[in-house]
């Protein structure tokens, strides 16, 4: 497999050789779906909490007598149907929501992602990718010079420089390979590898 490699002005001046087994492999939609599934819902923290008819605050005093009002029956004012009244299964706080997802098929997903945006042509390589200093206007400019308005950058070291000029630019995200993760690779219209981090991509997900 070849990828294409980008000088700093978002040319592609040359191609790069990448392994097939991480950016070769046949698209799994499916396999797709679970993975970024499994990360959204592992990040989710379970900390709200909904009240069931014995929390809510209630006064256990029969609203109306049992007969002759032509009216429901009615016990007390916490019932679920009432307004006000307590959920009939209420959200706890140590609710879990985590999903398993194996190492291989977690792998696996990375590598079909990585493969189909690279046929699609939104993965691309860059030699290096560093600023003279932390100001996000440079950053940002060199983006704009490159044609570039929503990408994840994958560098084989972050440096201070690039982490300080990227946290303000709202559809940039500057990680190490062991940080990518599936769902930044499906947002980003754009994904930058530099070279070196492709050697490390390969020893992680490969």
């Amino acid at each position: 497999m070849q990828l294409e490699l980008l000088n700093e002005q978002g040319q592609a001046t040359s191609k790069v050789d990448a392994p097939d087994t991480l950016f070769g492999r046949d698209y799994n939609e499916a396999l797709v779906h679970q993975v970024v599934v499994a990360y959204q819902a592992n990040a989710r923290q379970g900390t709200r909490a909904q009240k069931g008819r014995a929390v809510v605050a209630h006064t256990t005093k029969k609203p109306w007598r049992q007969k002759g009002t032509g009216r429901a029956r009615a016990g007390m004012s916490s019932s679920p149907l009432w307004r006000g009244g307590g959920r009939i299964f209420p959200n706890t706080p140590d609710e879990n929501f985590t999903q398993k997802v194996n190492r291989k098929m977690y792998r696996a997903g990375m590598a079909s992602i990585l493969s189909q945006l690279a046929r699609e042509g939104r993965l691309a390589v860059v030699d290096s990718l560093t600023i003279e200093a932390p100001k996000t206007k440079l950053l940002a400019a060199k983006f704009k010079a490159m044609g570039l308005d929503s990408v994840l950058v994958i560098v084989d070291q972050l440096e201070d420089n690039l982490l300080l000029a990227s946290r303000n630019l709202p559809n940039v995200l500057v990680v190490e390979p062991r940080h990518a993760d599936p769902l930044s690779l499906v947002h980003y219209k754009k994904v930058l590898v530099t070279k070196a981090a492709i050697e490390q991509l390969k020893e992680i997900l490969a």
